[in-house]
């Protein structure tokens, strides 16, 4: 990093510094801690909403999936302004902000114990946030260090344990003021970054129209591995259907990508987004409807820019690395040989002189090199080799120049992934080789914003679950010191977890892990919530069957028939001696249709049919819930 790079970062880290201290000072009670006290600025309260919304894992994950998946991944965008901001703010936002302040609920596990008059949900749901919410943390630190580790030239370990310290830093003492100020600042620099970013690469591919024309072309590009799940390019929606009983590619054709975009990508996270605990609490810190209404507007920008701008860099970088990514290096191996394994699925492994000949024989060609200032003991970078590649040798000393003319994904491929490459580094990737070194900058501190922003709040979140939905349920203890203690000490235990799968869960996770821990949210939490807010007769027997249908439905899902998730934690193989429970006879797709798509309508139905079956809640008590006089004891 040179000089300038340096005091900008400094700069960065002591106004973030400051605004957490701020938010220490103006921290005086519990409301301050948990709700902002309820007086949050609807700008502030915008931008904190939408940078909590959006995080590395929308930039980097899901940027690196619109560059493998297309453009259909900005039907996301459609949903998160519609969903996530539009419904959101307009129906559910001054409901929940009205039944919050007259319950006197500070956090969402309360809001609901309160609504339903059930101490038993609040700690459901308090466990549910804080059992789960690290695999999402996870997936946003995940995103910053995959950037920052190179930027600023330290180990990947190292770059997800400065994010974690400098967040606890001042989630812990701030509470909710000091996230919501840092936010803010954060959301405005998301802003101006992500606006850059787009104008940059129209120019560097040509303009608009020339763009979006040169990734139409690309269409006889498109990997075998994707065109057998359904890719028509990245410009078109994949095919739509189910794949053939018992059969999957090459045997027959698997229409995969389809349900992968729509009921994982789409659904997951633009319906998902209306049951995050720690966007709903934001409802709660704002005067009135009109502050509402007013953030509401500037919300909806913010997701445009945010996510708009990444999925449509995510797809075109295609463009750039197939036509115009030049690498400055020292070639050291114009024919190495990296080994995919017998089935042509693992991790890629460097073939010795020495292999057997039948390793030789499946090995694939690369060309491995080093990059400029890197020392002979860094690791070598590696190339996949094909019939466009070229090579330029530098005289007398100047840098060879390698041009790998190869799509996003593929450029993804070396030492370590799979023949199908890891999105996750495909955003990194092209900011670090495409764009001038000054925006490299200013793009690491917006994911620095991202990753800090919304790993703030879902610390912050965790914490408030365990301390105030939790501690104080069962020591019986009132709102005071000690449980602010225990609330900072599970924000500690939850960054120990997250950080813990960050280190050992890595390759292609950061959309995954976001998309299933709101799929989650939603099928658990979403009816009860809803119904909640609007429905007089649902009852708390049917909150309870609903979240727990939900939540259950959406765990066997994921243990025992999703493909990814149940082959990744291996317990449906310890059981069952089978990878997942899909019987032979049933479609291969079923392995990645997203739990959300059978999970949440199971739970709304078990919500409807269990409130109608069960004795209504007391009129008194359902009367006060929705604005009237408190019951007498």
């Amino acid at each position: 990093m040179d000089l300038i790079s340096i005091v900008l970062v400094i700069l960065y880290l002591m106004l973030t510094g400051y605004l957490g201290y701020l938010g220490y000072q103006r921290t005086k009670t519990a409301a301050d801690y948990l709700v902002a006290g309820r007086s949050a600025n609807p700008i502030v309260m915008a931008l904190s909403y939408g940078a909590t919304f959006i995080s590395t894992s929308a930039i980097v994950g899901f940027g690196g999936t619109a560059a493998s998946l297309g453009m259909g991944v900005l039907w996301l965008t459609v949903l998160n302004i519609f969903v996530g901001i539009f419904i959101a703010f307009v129906f559910l936002g001054n409901p929940t902000r009205r039944m919050g302040h007259h319950l006197d609920a500070h956090t969402f596990p309360e809001l609901i114990a309160k609504r339903y008059d059930s101490r038993l949900l609040q700690v459901l749901c308090a466990l549910i946030i804080f059992c789960f919410m690290p695999l999402y943390a996870m997936a946003v630190m995940v995103g910053g260090a995959e950037f920052m580790a190179p930027i600023f030239h330290i180990s990947y370990d190292a770059a997800l344990y400065v994010f974690a310290l400098i967040v606890a830093a001042y989630v812990i003492a701030g509470g909710l003021k000091g996230v919501m100020l840092t936010d803010a600042m954060q959301g405005g620099i998301m802003l101006a970054g992500m606006a850059i970013l787009l104008v940059a690469t129209y120019g560097l591919l040509g303009g608009v129209t020339e763009a979006h024309a040169a990734l139409g072309a690309l269409r006889d590009q498109v990997p075998g591995f994707l065109k057998a799940i359904g890719h028509q390019g990245w410009t078109a929606m994949p095919k739509f259907g189910f794949a053939e009983a018992g059969l999957a590619p090459p045997g027959g054709v698997a229409y995969h990508m389809w349900w992968i975009l729509v009921s994982t990508i789409v659904m997951g996270v633009g319906i998902g987004v209306l049951a995050q605990p720690q966007l709903i609490v934001r409802f709660m810190t704002v005067k009135s409807k009109q502050s509402l209404n007013r953030a509401a507007a500037a919300g909806g920008i913010f997701i445009l820019f945010m996510t708009g701008v990444a999925f449509t860099v995510g797809a075109l970088s295609n463009v750039y690395f197939a036509q115009k990514e030049a690498i400055a290096c020292r070639i050291v191996d114009d024919a190495a040989r990296l080994d995919p394994g017998p089935d042509g699925k693992g991790k890629l492994a460097l073939v010795p002189g020495n292999a057997p000949e039948e390793i030789k024989a499946r090995a694939k060609r690369f060309v491995s090199y080093r990059l400029p200032g890197a020392s002979e003991e860094a690791p070598l970078s590696y190339a996949m080799w094909t019939d466009k590649t070229e090579i330029e040798r530098g005289a007398g000393g100047a840098p060879d120049m390698l041009r790998p003319h190869l799509i996003a994904v593929l450029r993804s491929v070396g030492l370590g992934t799979t023949l199908q490459g890891n999105t996750d580094t495909l955003i990194p990737a092209y900011v670090r080789s495409a764009l001038p070194h000054w925006f490299g900058v200013l793009f690491m501190l917006t994911l620095l914003s991202a990753a800090m922003s919304t790993m703030s709040s879902q610390f912050h979140t965790m914490g408030t679950a365990l301390g105030r939905d939790v501690f104080e349920q069962y020591a019986r203890h009132e709102h005071g010191s000690k449980s602010i203690h225990v609330t900072r000490f599970a924000i500690v235990a939850g960054i120990v977890v997250a950080l813990v799968l960050g280190k050992y869960v890595r390759g292609n996770i950061i959309a995954l892990a976001t998309a299933i821990f709101m799929g989650l949210c939603a099928s658990s939490f979403l009816p009860l919530f809803v119904f909640g807010l609007f429905w007089k007769r649902m009852t708390k027997p049917a909150a309870v069957a609903s979240l727990l249908v939900g939540f259950l439905t959406s765990g066997f899902w994921l243990l025992f028939v999703n493909g990814k998730t149940a082959g990744g934690i291996g317990l449906c193989q310890a059981w069952f001696g089978k990878p997942n429970l899909v019987p032979a006879t049933w479609s291969l797709t079923w392995t990645v249709v997203d739990p959300i798509v059978v999970a949440l309508p199971l739970s709304i139905l078990t919500a409807v049919v269990v409130a109608l079956a069960t004795k209504p809640m007391p009129r008194a008590y359902v009367d006060y819930v929705f604005g009237g006089p408190k019951p007498s004891p």
